[in-house]
């Protein structure tokens, strides 16, 4: 059973989507304009089955979920709403999943609530201290809404062309539109800056105690592996990362069986599965 709902944290709502029972599996999107906590995850929650409480939010500037009154989007408010909305569902543990962005949000939500979360899968993780930002994030962060916007960021997000179909621009172009205004407060030029804010302290990173799986596309040209996945493993005391050739970065999408059997393995050990 899948529901959308809106769930108030800290007086401001936050749009969900929740699906399955048992463990309860935070996922976290990306920040790329036009995406939302359904679009990113829908799918991945699906494939997880029942046996999972997935919660997957829009985070505050995406999708339906307003900024807060007063607050700008960052790394800080993101992990303080995470946190909150797993406090307002009753989830005393949880696993965190993060692409990109909501990978850095997933890293900084592990160290500040160390006795709640007690995995992490961070994929075409943002978050490895001192990574720059890259032409292609900044050309995606810069992405008019549109059609044409949302074709060019599509094929920076993927190896495979193919995958850069009429319906997926049209759907994206429409995402876009939508949360045009809010998107344009998060990451105005220069946009350097945004990446610098979306980085972790080494001494936080190696404060995390929860296991943490790396999943990264060896051809991703946002969050490339040698600048993004691979200082993270100098830094994070229980860590394993899994590269998959041929693809960019969205693995959920470009080997969707693979980074399902992943995060199913990585999940299920915490249950003894």
């Amino acid at each position: 059973m899948t529901a959308l709902r809106t769930v108030t944290v800290g007086g401001s709502p936050v749009h969900v989507l929740e699906s399955g029972t048992g463990p309860a599996v935070l996922m976290l999107h990306g920040s790329g304009p036009g995406t939302t906590g359904s679009g990113a995850w829908a799918t991945t929650a699906q494939a997880l089955g029942t046996s999972w409480h997935v919660v997957a939010p829009d985070q505050a500037g995406f999708g339906r979920t307003p900024i807060p009154a007063g607050a700008r989007g960052g790394l800080r408010l993101w992990t303080e709403q995470a946190a909150g909305l797993m406090d307002a569902l009753g989830a005393e543990h949880y696993a965190v999943v993060g692409h990109s962005m909501g990978g850095a949000v997933a890293l900084a939500l592990a160290a500040a609530r160390p006795r709640q979360v007690t995995r992490v899968v961070a994929v075409s993780t943002m978050g490895a201290p001192g990574a720059p930002l890259s032409a292609d994030l900044d050309a995606v962060w810069a992405a008019p809404a549109g059609p044409h916007g949302a074709r060019d960021m599509l094929s920076r997000l993927v190896l495979d062309q193919a995958l850069v179909t009429e319906s997926a621009v049209a759907a994206r172009a429409a995402a876009m539109r939508a949360g045009a205004a809010a998107f344009a407060s998060l990451f105005p030029p220069p946009r350097a800056r945004w990446a610098d804010e979306l980085t972790l302290p080494a001494r936080t990173l190696t404060g995390i105690r929860a296991p943490v799986l790396l999943v990264h596309g060896a051809e991703d040209r946002l969050t490339p592996l040698g600048t993004a996945a691979l200082p993270l493993l100098d830094h994070l005391a229980d860590v394993r990362l899994h590269v998959l050739g041929r693809c960019g970065h969205v693995p959920a999408l470009e080997h969707p069986h693979d980074f399902r059997r992943l995060l199913s393995c990585f999940l299920g050990r915490e249950q003894g599965h």
